[in-house]
């Protein structure tokens, strides 16, 4: 186009870079613009909204208000859409105050917002949680005889499902209804959600229905929700059923439903069923993606099932689909559950050689892999690396890890140093971190110690939980400590906590061995 003589129109090189930038190649509609001036082509107001829109896709929102500087100095007026785009760039920025300001100097300037603009400000202030804000402007809104769609609605009712306000939601599509603005099938999918992570099943059947009496048919979407909700809740007969029903109904699933179904066979160790499924995938042509292939590695490791977990490693290389760090996380962490520790170093560097990055989760699987190997030497290593790197930063994860590890060895001076010193790097121990250090203590006798940190603890911002209860009880009654042992008891039940198994079992132990003072005989009634 460029090179034609004549020149073809500014309105035909707008509409070419509008699909190119509806295809989101945003930085090369800059630089083609910066091209087309080059060649003395001037653009127009609507070549300039396009370039503001790449700009604030692009995160530069800064560059978008340069651009509405030289639509001005050129002596155009800005549009309705110069102005929209420039209220979604602050959004995507999450200045939502600055693009209220923007739409107050709009109404200013005479400038009307429409429906656009303001479901793009609904939008922004439910993506930063502020949905209670959003709700306040659908009334002022309503106050001011604005048209409000369906889609504003379904934003907000959105936004308060994911809030787990699911009253709420509910309680707006109401209202909505009785304002004369019939919900769509997303607005119905957006409640479905809401009440299928709170397993409000009866609802979610009573919605179901109400959607098929207003000829409102379930889409792809809604079906791959209850597919996912019921896999994730262990009922994948339920699962199945409706999976089978959107087949009937000539719905073709997708690759979320798909996956949904997928991940729940995994997870109840069904992977003949999970492999029929992601067969079943292939053959309809839907393809699957390297998510596909992660949930069926990490349910073959799970499974400890390694090398078909490899197979599939390796099949996803052939098909020229990269392994990503989900992947070679999950594969370390099936070698070491097989004590396969040569194996899953080499993995590890196999990821780095293939340009993956180690995230907090793989560091955090090779230190617990290393720890439970006893590789301690390799852990502290590896961990040292870490620290130099500042890899561990603000993670107390990992240090949690390596103090459990050496304590289970009986490094227990190197833990107690390496407890001590997470204030000094700007990290609080949490209760787990406390309850690894309690365990540490009574494992290698020091049951004093481990009883004056459950004190400090207890004086904390860091409350012990039931697990900490449990963990120092037990401590007493390995050492013999049963008054102590039975102090602790009376505190955890008084807080509203329970002994577990164990913590039962060795009070069962001391009764068999005759060792019963009037004390334990008090709290049997709290076992039964």
């Amino acid at each position: 186009m460029l090179h034609m003589h004549p020149l073809p129109s500014i309105f035909d090189f707008t509409l070419l870079l509008g699909v190119i930038a509806r295809m989101k190649h945003y930085s090369v509609v800059v630089t083609l613009i910066k091209r087309m001036e080059s060649f003395g082509i001037s653009p127009n107001v609507y070549t300039l909204n396009v370039l503001i829109n790449c700009y604030c896709h692009l995160n530069r929102v800064n560059f978008g208000f340069s651009v509405l500087a030289t639509i001005l100095k050129l002596g155009y007026l800005p549009t309705q859409t110069t102005l929209n785009t420039l209220v979604k760039g602050l959004c995507l920025k999450g200045n939502i105050s600055g693009a209220m300001r923007l739409v107050e100097e709009m109404e200013n300037k005479g400038y009307e917002p429409d429906a656009y603009t303001c479901g793009t400000i609904v939008n922004g202030l439910c993506k930063i949680g502020q949905t209670g804000v959003a709700i306040r402007l659908l009334k002022k809104l309503e106050k001011g005889n604005f048209e409000q769609n369906v889609v504003l609605y379904s934003t907000i009712i959105d936004s308060l499902c994911k809030d787990k306000l699911v009253t709420e939601a509910l309680n707006l599509l109401s209202e909505m209804m009785s304002k004369g603005i019939q919900p769509n099938v997303v607005t119905y999918s957006c409640v479905i959600q809401g009440l299928c992570n709170f397993g409000q099943w009866r609802e979610v059947a009573t919605l179901l229905n109400e959607m098929v009496q207003r000829k409102i048919m379930p889409n792809v979407r809604t079906f791959s929700i209850l597919v996912d909700t019921l896999c994730k809740k262990g009922m994948l007969t339920e699962a199945k059923e409706v999976f089978d029903v959107m087949i009937q109904r000539g719905i073709d699933p997708n690759k979320v439903t798909y996956n949904s179904l997928i991940d729940g066979y995994c997870l109840q160790n069904q992977m003949d069923e999970a492999i029929k499924t992601f067969n079943m995938m292939v053959e309809k042509g839907c393809s699957p993606d390297v998510f596909s292939y992660n949930l069926l590695i990490n349910g073959y490791c799970k499974s400890k099932k390694i090398d078909e977990a490899m197979r599939l490693f390796y099949e996803m290389s052939n098909k020229g689909m990269i392994p990503d760090v989900v992947t070679y996380t999950t594969l370390i962490g099936g070698f070491f559950q097989l004590e396969r520790v040569q194996a899953a170093l080499e993995l590890f560097n196999t990821m780095q050689a293939s340009g993956q990055h180690p995230n907090p989760q793989t560091y955090a699987i090779l230190l617990d892999g290393l720890c439970k190997n006893k590789q301690i030497g390799e852990a502290m290593a590896l961990f040292q690396e870490m620290e130099d790197k500042r890899l561990d930063h603000d993670n107390v994860i990992h240090y949690n890890i390596l103090i459990d590890g050496l304590c289970n060895v009986g490094e227990l001076t190197t833990a107690r140093e390496l407890f001590y010193s997470l204030p000094t790097k700007g990290l609080q121990p949490d209760v787990r971190t406390y309850t690894i250090m309690i365990k540490g203590f009574c494992k290698n006798g020091l049951v004093d110690e481990a009883s004056e940190l459950f004190e400090k603890m207890d004086g904390n911002v860091c409350s012990p939980n039931e697990h900490t209860y449990n963990t120092l009880i037990q401590g007493f009654l390995q050492h013999r400590e049963t008054s102590k042992a039975v102090k602790y008891l009376k505190m955890m039940v008084d807080k509203g906590f329970s002994a577990n198994a164990t913590t039962a079992a060795l009070f069962i132990d001391l009764l068999l061995s005759n060792q019963v003072d009037e004390n334990i005989q008090e709290l049997l009634p709290k076992f039964e």
